[in-house]
């Protein structure tokens, strides 16, 4: 059952899928018909989760499962997983690299691979300022809060001096 992102309560499980290049309006409109497609028939154990999905800056992919009723289980996070596989072939995207931050630089997001943000960190390109979007959030409240941070107060922050 889809149901409306900012009704998940905080507790809620949430996935992110950091994409290496924006969506076109095209593309957004496609993904919104095929994650509402998915969501849909999303179940754990025969079960219909309650979830919802979140396209921030037209440039990441958040799943949304709230688990008060249904809790996801192995088998549905990983048809989740082949699911966000399918959008990275239909979309020639890349999600599920975790070897890349994406974070601010002005009034643009950036997205490198995690070594080549470690030498702008080396060069002071990038500061404990610097805003990043921490991936590993795992709940909606955490989403809400703590997903977009300063890198400073992230696991961004080992890397910056």
């Amino acid at each position: 059952m889809t149901v409306p992102f900012e009704t998940l309560p905080d507790e809620a499980r949430v996935w992110i899928y950091p994409a290496h290049r924006p969506f076109s309006e095209n593309e957004k409109t496609a993904l919104e018909d095929a994650l509402t497609q998915f969501l849909t028939q999303w179940t754990a154990h025969n079960q219909t989760l309650e979830a919802a999905f979140d396209l921030p800056y037209n440039r990441f992919i958040v799943l949304g499962v709230n688990q008060e009723s249904v809790q996801a289980s192995g088998c549905s996070i990983d048809a989740s997983v082949r699911f966000i596989q399918e959008i990275e072939k239909q979309f020639d995207l890349v999600l599920l690299d975790k070897m890349n931050v994406t974070f601010r630089q002005g009034a643009f997001l950036a997205h490198k691979p995690l070594n080549e943000f470690v030498k702008m960190a080396k060069a002071h390109s990038v500061s404990k300022g610097t805003i990043v979007f921490n991936n590993l959030v795992d709940t909606v409240g955490d989403y809400r809060r703590f997903w977009e941070i300063p890198a400073g107060e992230s696991w961004h922050s080992r890397f910056i001096k």
